[in-house]
C-alpha cells in the first residue's frame, strides 16, 4: 500500500515540460545590415545588444524586440508564445501520469511554450529622404509699394 501511495504522489507532483525543457530559452537576434541596436522589452530588466546577439528570456514572458540603426526605419517585432511539439509532449506527459500539479507548474512557468520567431531576423529598410521643400514667394508686406507692372518693350 505504501508503494502505491508513493507512486501516486510522485506522479502527481511531477512537471514534465519544466523538467525536460526548463523555464527559460535563448533567443537570437540578427539584422541586415548588422550592427543595429536591439532593445528587448518584457524581460525582468530591460536590455539592449548590438546585432547579431542573443539573450535569455523566461518562456512565459511577453517580449518585443525593437531594432534601430541610424539611416534605417525602426522595426518592432512582438514575439508570440507557441506550444511546439516538444512542449506539447511534456505537457501531455503530465496528463498521462496524472500530474495535475505538474500541469499547473508548466502552465504558470510557460515551460511548454517557445517564443516565435526565434531567431528574430530583420532586414532593415533605408529611411526615405524627405522631398525638397519648394520655396514660396512671399506676398508683399503691408504698406510696401506694389511691384510695378511689366512694361512692353519698345518697338513691338
Amino acid at each position: 500500500m505504501r508503494v502505491v501511495v508513493l507512486v501516486a504522489l510522485c506522479a502527481t507532483l511531477g512537471g514534465c515540460a519544466s523538467v525536460t525543457r526548463g523555464t527559460t530559452e535563448t533567443i537570437s537576434v540578427a539584422s541586415t545590415p548588422s550592427g543595429a541596436e536591439a532593445t528587448i522589452a518584457g524581460l525582468e530588466a530591460p536590455m539592449s545588444c548590438t546585432t547579431p546577439c542573443s539573450f535569455v528570456a523566461k518562456r512565459n514572458a511577453d517580449i518585443s524586440v525593437t531594432i534601430e540603426k541610424p539611416g534605417y526605419e525602426t522595426q518592432i517585432i512582438p514575439l508570440q508564445k507557441d506550444i511546439p511539439t516538444a512542449g506539447a509532449a511534456g505537457f501531455a506527459g503530465n496528463l498521462l501520469l496524472g500530474g495535475v500539479i505538474g500541469m499547473g507548474v508548466d502552465a504558470a512557468t510557460g515551460a511548454a511554450t517557445d517564443h516565435k520567431p526565434n531567431p528574430v531576423i530583420v532586414t532593415l529598410q533605408p529611411r526615405m529622404a524627405a522631398p525638397p521643400v519648394a520655396r514660396q514667394q512671399r506676398p508683399p508686406r503691408r504698406g510696401a509699394p506694389a511691384p510695378a507692372p511689366a512694361q512692353p518693350e519698345a518697338g513691338t
